[in-house]
């Protein structure tokens, strides 16, 4: 952060807090907010993967940390406050006001109403087109992951 603040790095990628610290001090401008810009803000920013053979065998356990992570998701959305709170008491981070920016921006709420499916193809064919991948946004998805159900029929 300091190397770009100082003019070294032409660009910063990083997530909360450091871009709110940099704004207050006036340094840069943002250039893509993936939360709210689409066509990025239209699919999921952030995916829980696993081993493959680890979900086969112990689909219990899997079963218990997607609800772990979904709980979670759910407080950021219907809990900014009291999470924003929890960073801090925890030791996380040091300023609410950021925290709670953070809660209040980013669509914590919205994963009912993406598809994984189309948000893998989305980024496969950006990775893709960049040169990142060699596969096609329809190998990835047809030999890459496994996906239980449609998150919108998976919500409750």
């Amino acid at each position: 952060m300091e190397l770009f603040a100082e003019g070294r790095l032409d660009a910063y990628l990083r997530l909360p807090p450091e871009p709110q610290i940099l704004h207050a001090r006036k340094v840069g401008h943002v250039i893509l907010r993936t939360a709210v810009d689409r066509p990025w803000s239209e699919y999921f920013c952030c995916m829980l993967a696993a081993n493959r053979d680890f979900v086969r065998r112990r689909p219990a356990a899997t079963k218990r940390v997607i609800q772990a992570f979904l709980k979670a998701a759910d407080l950021c959305a219907n809990a900014p406050e009291q999470t924003a709170r929890t960073l801090i008491e925890g030791g996380f981070t040091d300023r609410y006001e950021y925290a709670l920016q953070t809660f209040n921006e980013n669509p914590y709420g919205g994963w009912r109403d993406y598809d994984a499916k189309d948000s893998v193809r989305f980024y496969a064919l950006q990775l893709h087109d960049l040169g990142f991948v060699k596969s096609s946004p329809q190998k990835v998805i047809a030999e890459g992951p496994i996906f239980a159900s449609s998150t919108r029929s998976s919500a409750s």
